[in-house]
């Protein structure tokens, strides 16, 4: 989002050299969450902006991609929005057929998202570049501690259910 002036808010800058996060106390953790999050979106953002998409459609071609023939209802608990809020970027991503959704043979009622060419080769770019800045951030501070951010992601995601 473009801010209209070119006035900055005080503690949204991107950390400099002589910023020490670990000076943020209680809050290092948030601003690193903060910071990081903004580089693992900026270029996916960017090449949904190119699309006219943004960040939800992303995460919407991100979980069909895992689990191709994942019904409606299991990507709203998955996402955990309403059905109004899931509705038009869904129909969107038909529309640009990104993709497609289809009867369930089993049960008419339900329908059934998978990916089309276009919207795996979408997904596979965008998830592409943030796979590539783990894979980087994970060398460079190696595994044990590659695992031990998984391990904190992974408690906060269990959290996130309860």
């Amino acid at each position: 989002m473009k801010r209209s002036s070119g006035a900055r808010v005080p503690g949204t800058e991107a950390p400099s050299a002589e910023v020490q996060l670990s000076d943020w106390g209680e809050n290092e953790p948030l601003a690193l969450l903060y910071f990081g999050f903004r580089a693992v979106v900026k270029k996916p953002d960017q090449e949904l902006a190119r699309h006219g998409l943004g960040r939800v459609h992303h995460r919407i071609l991100f979980f069909i991609a895992r689990s191709p023939g994942l019904g409606t209802i299991e990507l709203l608990r998955t996402l955990d929005v309403s059905k109004q809020a899931l509705h038009g970027p869904l129909r969107r991503l038909q529309r640009e057929r990104l993709v497609q959704s289809v009867r369930d043979p089993d049960n008419a009622r339900q329908r059934r998202l998978t990916l089309t060419p276009r919207g795996r080769a979408l997904e596979r770019r965008l998830s592409g570049y943030q796979r590539g800045l783990f894979a980087a951030a994970f060398r460079s501070v190696g595994p044990a501690d590659a695992q031990g951010f998984c391990a904190v992601m992974r408690a906060l995601a269990l959290e996130a259910r309860s």
